[in-house]
């Protein structure tokens, strides 16, 4: 093969490794392919102790003089001494599992076939938090709801209490909730039953009814969360960094915390 810069042009299929590959049309040559059966280290050489991957991309590093890391990729600054190790101009498709350490950014939506769960411990914030999906009874058609918004960060619990005077919490509850903070919504089912809340304490909620006739009503609990701080409706700020709590506690919508200064 020609040398080139030191290196060598391929101008056809490039394969290393003794596998077959049936989506490169072996042995029918395509121009431009190439199979490499890895381990693979892109970048820098001392990047990756050990062998995680097929393929593995660390940080640019090119020691000849001419190299240099690139500062502006389309509208993002990036510092030179920071360049990313992947840059992917077209789709990109990931068959399996994607596991991230750190952060996903999303330019545009963040689409998902499934639930997005979050085991952060923390909560999430959004500018409207929405779920879109296909309409359940009407074909062709599409189903948005979104979710209320409130100056304190609660957990709700609703239900129907029958013949009973008390209305048992969730046990986890306990932990969550600061039970002092709870208020109580009771709707009778039939007739005016005269239905009040007599008491609440951490694990409870006891009724009464006039002359103690059988309780038949609905009920909707609200109680705010007791992890972490109380929310901060209003605060004097220009950004979301200037919030005067623990802002580690959330993650809030198309603001990126990831604040660097170029050395």
């Amino acid at each position: 093969m020609p040398e080139l810069c030191g290196g060598n042009r391929v101008g056809g299929q490039f394969i290393v490794g003794t596998g077959i590959p049936p989506a490169l049309g072996v042995p029918r040559a395509i121009n431009g392919s190439m199979l490499v059966e890895g381990p693979v280290i892109l970048g820098s050489p001392t990047h990756f102790p050990l062998a995680y991957a097929t393929v593995m991309i660390g940080p640019l590093t090119n020691s000849d003089p001419d190299v240099k890391p690139p500062k502006i990729l389309g509208s993002l600054c990036l510092p030179v001494s920071n360049p990313y190790a992947l840059c992917v101009s077209d789709n990109a498709a990931i068959m399996g599992n994607l596991d991230v350490n750190f952060r996903i950014q999303a330019g545009g939506d963040l689409i998902a076939s499934g639930n997005i769960i979050s085991n952060c411990g923390g909560h999430i914030l959004a500018a409207k938090k929405n779920f879109d999906i296909p309409h359940p009874i009407k074909d062709g058609w599409r189903l948005r709801h979104t979710c209320p918004e409130g100056p304190s960060n609660d957990v709700y619990y609703r239900g129907r209490v029958t013949n009973k005077k008390e209305i048992l919490l969730p046990s986890y509850w306990t932990k969550l909730v600061d039970w002092t903070t709870i208020t109580v919504n009771l709707t009778p089912v039939g007739a005016h039953q005269n239905v009040i809340v007599k008491r609440i304490d951490k694990d409870k909620v006891y009724l009464q009814s006039q002359g103690g006739m059988p309780i038949d009503c609905f009920f909707h609990i609200f109680g705010t969360r007791a992890d972490g701080e109380r929310l901060i409706t209003e605060y004097e700020g220009q950004t979301p960094a200037d919030y005067p709590g623990n802002n580690d506690e959330y993650s809030v919508s198309g603001y990126h915390y990831d604040v660097r200064e170029e050395n």
